[in-house]
């Protein structure tokens, strides 16, 4: 009888959470479970039928793990190797599944099964990547592929039964009403009614999000939570201690790296935040910074808890585990955010104009400028409704700073620009500063394009609903620059409005809406209806990693009543509402970085420029380097999908391909389902471009407004999310403040000390890289697919990669090039491909994890 060697690589339990397991090593529970046969593994042949069924492979002998071998290198420090040795029957031919029963009384997690010398076919690979729970868990046991690629007709018949069993097993087949458990494997829709707690009081209740014309949005992953007993419309909520325990699919949980750095992480920024709060009540105003210094001393000289006898006591009270992680790494009692970037070389360059409009082409919300088109600023809302809203900029206001343009020429030749927050914010506004302590304009800002290729702000327009009522317009000041005194004073104020603004559109529009809530459909589609084998499965799955876990808790934490968004982000209690209102303009195909560009004006066709565009500002830092990532991504998804599609009839009759693509439109983004701008999905050109763009928002269009928030945002004043009140009158004392001492009265108008100790720490959090990110043109497993044409432009991509990165640090030591590094030193890399572990600044993780 010929033995047949296998490698398994296991992973034990998350012990960071399973806490009555801390106890026990994972010595102890290898041991137990290479005792009594307790996990076995059966091939099944893709070419020789079963005698018992013939529609399905023969089954091999039950094979057992055996041997742990200690002698593994490369390694993570929470995996194992097992051996495991198959006695080879003929009659299987080719394997083409695996077949594994877990016996033992705990799940654990299946990385791969290597075999290594299978007669006639050599090396054979099953890329597992999944929690296998004891077998009573399941109603069918648990099958494997290996990592051949087949659309569905190519798919050996044997096998094909497998496929369809495993696509109704993820679907939920006969579990369509239940409570989902941790070892359910379902993915499924559901709307977003988990979001209020009408239960305690109706200032907690929340809309229900999607399913509404009055409030579409897309949809998420179904936990299976009991409805309220008062409101069955409404989903139960866990409490904010049990967030983690928010079912998800096991295999989408965080990894034990990523959880450990997930939660080292929060208790470290937690830890500073609590250790500012106490600092902010025992300062001389409690809660509020009275300095531009009083915030550089979060950063200057840590903060260090002040020594009391009642504090003396708590301390000795935790946990050394504890007081560890709240320390730095010299073990002194000092807890001290990092230096954000923004700062780091200048302190006060954030404070100029030049870095306030780099900022737009440069900072972590580069996506919202426009070229100016039409002027003045003509709002698109309904006259029926909100009257006249027409700019009260005028062309004498702003001439004078065209470097001897007129209004009309300036235009023509694409040197005006605009940041425009007036049709998002005016419909709100009466609501937010009427029911929030939140204090807010409608903001036009306007620029001008030098001839060194830098952006010079020239007028900022600040608009509130007419006090008689929205249909009567609009009440509107405009501020323009100034050098010194209390006219530069208040100019300082109005750019602090513009930035509340348009941080607030960045955080729930750009971040949450745009990436995490419309990505989180495609994740749920590709596992119900594309298979493993499949091809655009296999593309796309590593785009998906950490999706699900990090916007339920997201919904746990941030979108909840009170929760993270409604305390640091001026919408308040309003902020799902205004990202659903937002969600009625979302276009799928607009995101793709070439469209988005054009439909902003920012860029035209021009098939002599690179990458086929033209940039009215050549030097936009996130457009040259996305251009260069996006035709990457582009050329990859092309040669990758070529190869499997010979031609369009191919998509257009892949039962799978399409199934995907109408649940994505009908159930998934169900809301807009009947919208005309929908791909028809029946070429090649529809399934690339399709996909180009998933993994566009997925990697790089979160990085870019993603990880760099601390590296901007970390410092308050730059970013503020919160305005408290309006801009001051002449002969008021808010008024006379400003001249008296004008960094306290900035302060005062911005966020509280606890609002930015809550929102520093946040974005530290989320800023950071886990230890076990994978990158943009990396794979956790190199030998992913066995199809070598698929292999070798996924390695000609990577290749790319590092070549752009070698272009972005070139163009970043480019002195010419006035927007990549800009007056606070600060070069732009959050497009750079590849990052090390923590706060970088840069990076392109696959997918949506933070």
């Amino acid at each position: 009888m010929v033995k047949v060697k296998g490698i398994v690589v296991l992973q034990k339990k998350n012990t960071l959470l399973d806490f009555k397991d801390l106890s026990s090593s994972f010595l102890d529970g290898v041991h137990e479970i290479l005792l009594g046969k307790k996990v076995s593994f059966q091939l099944v042949s893709a070419v020789n039928a079963d005698p018992a069924n013939s529609l399905k492979g023969k089954l091999g002998k039950p094979s057992y793990l055996k041997d742990w071998n200690t002698k593994s290198t490369g390694l993570a420090v929470d995996e194992a190797v097992f051996n495991v040795t198959f006695e080879w029957d003929e009659e299987i031919g080719a394997p083409g599944a695996l077949i594994v029963r877990n016996e033992h009384h705990s799940e654990f997690f299946l990385k791969t099964v290597t075999l290594e010398d299978v007669p006639d076919h050599g090396k054979v690979l099953f890329v597992c990547n999944s929690w296998v729970y004891p077998a009573q868990y399941y109603e069918k046991d648990r099958v494997f592929f290996t990592n051949k690629t087949y659309l569905p007709h190519q798919t050996p018949a044997l096998l094909s039964n497998y496929r369809e069993e495993e696509l109704e097993i993820l679907r939920g087949k006969g579990k369509e009403n239940a409570m989902l458990k941790e070892s359910d494997r379902v993915y499924d829709y559901a709307v977003y009614n988990d979001l209020g707690e009408p239960e305690k009081g109706p200032e907690y209740a929340r809309p229900v999000f999607g399913g509404s014309t009055e409030y579409p949005y897309p949809r998420r992953g179904r936990t299976g939570r009991p409805p309220l007993k008062t409101d069955p419309a409404i989903e139960s909520r866990l409490p904010l201690l049990k967030g983690l325990d928010i079912y998800v699919p096991r295999d989408e949980q965080f990894g034990n790296l990523k959880m450990g750095d997930f939660l080292g992480d929060s208790v470290k920024s937690l830890s500073q935040g609590f250790a500012g709060l106490v600092r902010a009540v025992l300062d001389k105003t409690p809660k509020e910074f009275d300095s531009f210094q009083d915030v550089l001393d979060l950063f200057e000289g840590g903060i260090k808890v002040p020594q009391s006898p009642f504090l003396d006591q708590l301390r000795e009270s935790l946990p050394s585990q504890f007081l560890k992680a709240i320390t730095r790494n010299d073990g002194a009692p000092i807890l001290k955010y990092p230096t954000p970037g923004i700062i780091k070389e200048d302190k006060s360059a954030w404070s100029t104009d030049e870095e306030f409009a780099r900022e737009m082409l440069a900072g972590i919300h580069p996506l919202a400028i426009r070229c100016l088109e039409e002027f003045p600023p003509v709002s698109k809302l309904d006259p029926s409704t909100y009257g006249n809203h027409r700019s009260s900029i005028t062309e004498d206001i702003i001439e004078e700073n065209l470097d001897g343009l007129t209004v009309p020429e300036a235009i023509e030749r694409k040197r005006l620009f605009i940041l425009d927050h007036y049709d998002t914010m005016m419909p709100y506004l009466t609501m937010i500063n009427t029911n929030t302590p939140s204090k807010v304009y409608a903001t036009r800002t306007i620029l001008f394009l030098k001839d060194d290729g830098t952006l010079k702000p020239l007028v900022i327009e600040l608009s509130l609903p007419h006090p008689d009522g929205d249909q009567f317009g609009a009440v509107s000041e405009v501020y323009k620059p100034a050098s010194d005194g209390i006219e530069d004073s208040i100019w300082q104020l109005a750019k602090a409005y513009v930035a509340v603004t348009d941080a607030g559109y960045h955080q729930l529009i750009s971040h949450w809406l745009h990436t995490h809530a419309v990505i989180e459909p495609f994740v749920i589609a590709s596992h119900r209806q594309l298979s493993v084998l499949h091809p655009v499965h296999k593309l796309l799955h590593p785009h998906f990693r950490d999706t699900m876990r990090i916007n339920s808790i997201a919904r746990q934490t941030a979108l909840n009543p009170n929760g993270l968004f409604e305390q640091a982000v001026f919408l308040r209690q309003y902020s799902a509402a205004w990202s659903s209102k937002l969600y009625k303009d979302w276009v799928f195909t607009d995101q793709a970085l070439p469209r988005d560009l054009v439909k902003r004006g920012m860029a035209v066709k021009d098939s002599e420029s690179p990458h086929g565009y033209k940039l009215h500002i050549k030097d936009y830092p996130y457009a040259v380097d996305g251009l260069e990532v996006w035709s990457a991504i582009e050329t990859w998804v092309q040669e990758y999908c070529s190869s499997y599609y010979e031609s369009d009839d191919m998509v257009a009759t892949d039962p799978e391909l399409q199934s995907w693509w109408k649940e994505i439109r009908e159930i998934g983004h169900g809301d807009k389902k009947d919208e005309d701008w929908w791909p028809s999905m029946t070429t090649l050109k529809d399934l690339t471009e399709t996909c180009t763009t998933i993994i566009w928002l997925a990697s790089a269009v979160h990085a870019a407004v993603n990880f760099g928030q601390y590296t901007y945002a970390g410092y308050v004043p730059n970013r503020p999310t919160i305005s408290r009140r309006f801009m001051p009158k002449p002969d008021t004392p808010e008024y006379e403040e400003i001249k008296e001492n004008f960094e306290l009265a900035f302060l005062k108008t911005i966020m509280s000390q606890n609002q930015a100790l809550v929102g520093v720490s946040v974005i530290e959090l989320i800023s950071s890289h886990s230890s076990d990110e994978v990158y943009l043109g990396q794979r956790e497993i190199d030998e992913w697919t066995t199809d070598p044409t698929p292999l070798e432009a996924f390695k000609k991509f990577g290749q790319t990669l590092v070549e752009i990165e070698d272009k972005i640090v070139e163009r970043n030591n480019n002195e010419s090039l006035k927007n990549r590094v800009g007056p606070a030193k600060l070069p732009y890399t959050l497009l750079y491909p590849s990052s090390g572990v923590g706060i970088t600044g840069k990076g392109i993780p696959n997918s949506i994890s933070t």
